[in-house]
């Protein structure tokens, strides 16, 4: 609280034609403290009260010239110096004189001859009026200020709490998918030295921060080795986040990638959060990379160097901090020659290649896989084998498995549901698969993919698309393989 006596004296203007009226006035507020201005007409007192801007005026309402009513109302239409409190001072008596200045905009009448107590008592009476308008208003702007400040930061809170909601929503949603997916076996199983090669490559990578290329054929576990290297990291608490850019269409990968803002286009009916926000201090798996469109490949590569993107149709710049685990069966540098493939991008990402085997090169861990998947997929289907035969090992060796693991999961797999007892039973799909390959007489290249494409199909027993279906054993869209069977003329004889 401000004491009376620490607070800056008031100015008042005194405007009046009459010397006497003035002197006496003059001596009597500079008496008492306060600080005195004088003006002899009204246009004067015009001028000075928007330069001087006193703290109250003591205007005569006669005066020679413009008069007192006048100059009030002129004072009252002036936004600068509407706010001023004009107390009038009038020998005349007659109250329609006093609600005629009332109407003007005065706050008070003083008459003559002055009863000096009586102004005194009115001027603090209305100055101190003014200054508790002038405090409130002031405590009022502080108090919208404080409500302003506050809102902001609440708001930027909702905000906060709306982006961390929403990033949620989609991990759980995510997670949710991956729950659901069982086309990855959960563990690796080897006792190939070559391969036991690669996972000491993946043990020594993982604790690093290092990109890594994973390369080799469809099939051949790519997937898994991704897993390994993210296990074994430091970000093993955090999501591993995948993406096959070979089955989503290239309208939507982008969306995918880095999210997209409402309304950004059509059907975006709200906020996106985008793979690489989820994997936001964890790792993103960025499966099949070869067949990302090469104008999203730029994008790929700011993310990879300078860790920031922005979603889909929105202009703020995202931060993240992701390891990228990139995989393909393609030939990279040949897609660079042939200008499908950004050469800058490459080397970002194969910073650290591995080079997964082909199950024909690690053929003595068939046995073992084969164990592994009947414990897996035997009980999910009411079979429980204890028994292998070494004939079946035998025809498995025997086969050079263009498919890979994910092909030999498919007949152990279908292998269970024809086995009635303990003993597993391979059927006769690897035999129609083995006379497929050994068409006598050279072919083309188109004659040898229509061959494999029907080999698999009678594999799956031409079920094309879902799980074990061709499409899947093969790594390509359903839509893509109908295409292509369309086009070699493959259709199902009855």
């Amino acid at each position: 609280m401000i004491n009376e006596s620490d607070r800056i004296p008031a100015n008042i203007l005194i405007v009046d034609d009459t010397p006497n009226n003035i002197s006496i006035l003059f001596e009597t507020l500079s008496s008492h403290g306060y600080k005195v201005l004088v003006e002899r007409d009204g246009k004067s007192a015009i001028e000075q009260i928007r330069y001087a801007q006193p703290d109250l005026v003591l205007l005569d309402v006669m005066m020679p010239g413009m008069d007192g009513f006048e100059t009030c109302r002129r004072l009252k239409f002036d936004p600068q110096t509407r706010d001023v409190p004009v107390i009038f001072m009038t020998a005349l008596s007659e109250t329609i004189d006093k609600v005629n200045g009332f109407n003007m905009g005065a706050v008070d009448y003083i008459t003559k001859p002055f009863q000096l107590q009586e102004v005194l008592s009115r001027i603090h009476t209305h100055l101190s009026i003014r200054r508790l308008r002038l405090e409130l208003l002031e405590a009022n702007q502080r108090l919208e200020q404080r409500v302003a400040e506050r809102t902001e930061a609440l708001s930027k809170a909702l905000a906060e709490v709306e982006q961390l909601t929403n990033q949620l929503q989609a991990e759980n949603t995510y997670l949710r998918e991956e729950i659901k997916s069982s086309s990855n076996f959960e563990e690796i199983v080897t006792q190939c030295k070559p391969f036991r090669k690669v996972l000491r490559q993946v043990e020594q990578v993982a604790p690093t921060n290092t990109s890594v290329l994973i390369l080799g054929e469809s099939g051949t576990g790519k997937e898994l080795l991704a897993r390994a290297v993210h296990n074994l990291s430091g970000r093993r608490n955090r999501s591993l986040v995948k993406i096959n850019c070979a089955v989503l269409p290239a309208t939507l990968i982008e969306s995918e990638l880095f999210g997209h803002e409402k309304g950004a286009f059509t059907g975006a009916t709200g906020q996106k959060i985008g793979r690489f926000e989820l994997a936001d201090g964890g790792t993103i798996f960025l499966d099949e990379i070869g067949e990302m469109p090469i104008e999203l490949q730029a994008k790929l590569l700011r993310v990879l160097q300078e860790g920031e993107f922005e979603r889909v149709g929105g202009s703020k710049t995202l931060k993240v901090n992701v390891r990228v685990i990139a995989a393909t069966n393609r030939d990279l540098e040949k897609e660079i020659l042939e200008g499908r493939f950004r050469e800058d991008l490459f080397y970002r990402l194969n910073v650290f290649p591995i080079q997964s085997l082909p199950l024909r090169d690690r053929k003595e861990d068939i046995p073992l896989l084969v164990q592994h998947f009947c414990a897996k997929h035997g009980p999910g289907i009411g079979r429980r084998i204890d028994i292998i035969s070494q004939d079946v090992i035998d025809a498995l060796m025997s086969y050079n498995w263009p498919g890979n693991i994910r092909e030999l999961e498919n007949i152990v797999e279908r292998s269970l549901i024809i086995s009635s007892g303990r003993k597993l039973e391979l059927g006769d799909w690897l035999t129609r698969r083995t006379t497929l390959d050994k068409k006598i007489g050279p072919v083309t290249l188109e004659e040898c993919e229509r061959m494999h494409i029907l080999s698999i199909l009678e594999m799956t027993r031409w079920k094309v698309s879902g799980k074990n279906g061709a499409a899947a054993i093969l790594d390509v869209i359903p839509t893509t393989l109908e295409s292509k069977m369309k086009k070699l003329g493959i259709s199902r004889t009855p």
